[in-house]
């Protein structure tokens, strides 16, 4: 039978691993919620007393500044949707176990991509 301990993080790991994912969804929480009222603001610059041909650049910059935050947005919703996804993992003890390979993602990688799924070994071999 295979050892449980060599094929899962220790329990003091997945707490520190739990105590950065945390950290992180915090973090880009509000991140996001910056880049929401960036979006929902308008950035009105006082253009209204301006030349016409100013403010038509003015308004196609500001629809590139709204599609572009709306991008930034969905990377970021997803980015804490799989971050949320890790700290299911750490709760049921499967954190840090390789979805392709079945073996422990190193912990420098985790610690750097705490959402990784896969270890580098895996990750090249889809290449």
């Amino acid at each position: 039978m295979i050892d449980e301990v060599t094929t899962r993080y220790s329990d003091a790991d997945l707490a520190e691993f739990k105590e950065l994912i945390i950290k992180k969804i915090n973090k880009a929480q509000a991140d996001l919620d910056l880049i929401k009222s960036a979006y929902m603001n308008d950035l009105n610059n006082g253009t209204d007393d301006t030349s016409p041909t100013f403010k038509a650049f003015e308004e196609g910059s500001e629809t590139m500044s709204k599609e572009a935050n709306s991008q930034l947005a969905i990377r970021q919703e997803k980015f804490i949707r799989d971050l949320k996804n890790a700290l299911f993992r750490v709760e049921n003890k499967t954190y840090g176990v390789c979805k392709v390979t079945g073996k422990l993602i190193s912990k420098e990688r985790l610690l750097i991509v705490p959402h990784a799924t896969m270890s580098i070994e895996a990750k090249n071999l889809q290449r």
